[in-house]
């Protein structure tokens, strides 16, 4: 990289005091029309500074800081929503962690990636995390425009969770929407900042990761936090229901300029609701992924006393589910990444299904499939379906079974499926087939050993779509 000539860093360097110049009278000013019309101008010469011109450079850590600090404390939804998408914008033009060729000039397709991390790039979460310094945790947690420590990533969490909680979250309400885009930013952050390091399969660049740190810290209640984040996306299926619903009400009454008002306010929460859910997506899938890189690196030797002890984000999931069966249906329904979604369905089937006591040639068949389609045969005993109905309930099963279904059927649609199940085109076509076939069989019993059974609308989706998938191939 060129150093820039003397002429052009004091050039940046006016500008930038020309920008927080702008920041800070912005500041001084009372909430009005005034002081708005300067933080969205700051924020405009922020973007024409860094990312229009072709070879913009990044802010600095006092614009970035400046821009953080309206996302966490403007007063009107143009000015959260603006910084906002600044942020997010920036990071994807400036990215604090990437993979880059070894050497250019040398690359081949074999050859392996570095990882690159820029270690003076601002960032939004205090990462030494608990070795920060009580003064620095203290900025992090009371100044709004300083980066968040792990305690506060907590208090976010807690505070969401009171949000939605109240059934009526209003569209014009700026805190909710403050709070939700604050949360996407901060995954945004995780993301751009994990999944290169998990490319490279090493772990001690994974257990750098914001996200490692943030799971290990002393300062969070790791298991509470796991526990609110699946309270956040039961809750988020409500809300989406309910704005669904009103914009559909709206749209049918009111005059048209009370119509046009609402109409975007409940369209804009009802983004911001989605994307909030996809972003808890991704933080779950995330632990998870971190997990399993854990444990790979825990069986290979590559862990120490440091990293620490943790339960498994999948272990408190089923135990959740376990504990609250009414979640399972809500849940299941708003976590769509297929392969973790398949892989909580399976455990938690075979939590319940029964063993056999004496293992005889043909019991031992599916007792030692643990897998989706060991779990469909599992049905074709009937003591086996009476006792896993008895356990969770007709609908459960259901549920279970037909959000298995819908998961290894995108695996196998996809290509994602393992290739023990799937190894090419012609064995997916054909795995594709047994899976629906099974599924099907798995139901038809279910209903011959509980008569009274009403199949629930997403099984009845299930079973039209597994049959005529078995129609196309037939």
């Amino acid at each position: 990289m060129e150093n820039p000539s003397g002429s052009e860093r004091w050039n940046r360097a006016g500008i930038e005091d020309n920008m927080l110049a702008m920041f800070d009278a912005s500041e001084a000013k009372d909430a009005h029309q005034d002081a708005l019309d300067d933080r969205i101008a700051f924020l405009d010469a922020v973007r024409a500074s860094s990312i229009v011109p072709e070879h913009g450079k990044p802010p600095t850590s006092k614009i970035f800081g400046a821009v953080f600090h309206m996302l966490r404390t403007g007063k009107s939804l143009e000015l959260i929503m603006g910084s906002y998408k600044l942020l997010v914008d920036l990071d994807k033009h400036f990215p604090r962690v990437y993979l880059s060729d070894v050497d250019d000039c040398q690359s081949t397709s074999n050859s392996p990636s570095k990882l690159v991390v820029v270690k003076e790039a601002w960032s939004p979460i205090i990462s030494c995390m608990d070795n920060a310094t009580a003064a620095v945790s203290e900025v992090g947690g009371k100044q709004s425009s300083g980066p968040l420590d792990p305690s506060s990533f907590q208090l976010l969490i807690e505070e969401l969770t009171e949000i939605l909680a109240d059934i009526n979250v209003q569209a014009a309400s700026v805190r909710p929407f403050q709070n939700m885009l604050l949360f996407q930013y901060i995954i945004t952050v995780f993301e751009g900042d994990f999944l290169p390091r998990n490319d490279t399969l090493n772990w001690s660049m994974q257990r750098e990761s914001l996200l490692n740190l943030l799971l290990v810290s002393r300062k969070i209640n790791y298991k509470s936090l796991m526990k609110n984040c699946m309270t956040i996306i039961c809750q988020l299926s409500q809300h989406l229901q309910n704005e669904c619903s009103k914009y559909l009400e709206q749209e049918s009454s009111e005059s048209q300029l009370s119509k046009n008002c609402y109409t975007a306010l409940s369209l804009g929460l009802l983004v911001v609701l989605k994307n909030t859910r996809v972003s808890m997506e991704k933080l779950l899938v995330m632990i998870m992924d971190l997990d399993m890189a854990r444990k790979k690196a825990d069986i290979e030797g590559h862990t120490t006393r440091a990293d620490g002890a943790r339960t498994p984000l999948m272990d408190i999931i089923l135990d959740e589910l376990a504990y609250s069966k009414d979640a399972v249906p809500v849940f299941l329904k708003n976590f769509r990444e297929p392969n973790w979604k398949l892989e909580i369905v399976v455990q938690y089937l075979w939590k319940y299904i029964t063993k056999p006591s004496v293992c005889t040639r043909k019991s031992n068949d599916h007792a030692e499939d643990p897998t989706f389609d060991g779990a469909l045969k599992c049905f074709s005993n009937k003591t086996g379906a009476k006792s896993l109905i008895k356990k969770l309930g007709a609908d459960v099963v259901q549920f279970l079974l037909a959000h298995g279904f819908q998961a290894q059927l995108s695996m196998l649609s996809d290509g994602d499926a393992d290739d023990n199940i799937a190894p090419d085109k012609e064995g997916r076509a054909s795995a594709l087939v047994d899976l629906c076939r099974t599924f099907i069989s798995a139901f038809d019993s279910l209903r011959s050993t509980y008569e009274h059974m009403e199949i629930v609308s997403i099984g009845k989706e299930a079973l039209f779509a597994a049959a005529a998938i078995i129609s196309m191939k037939s």
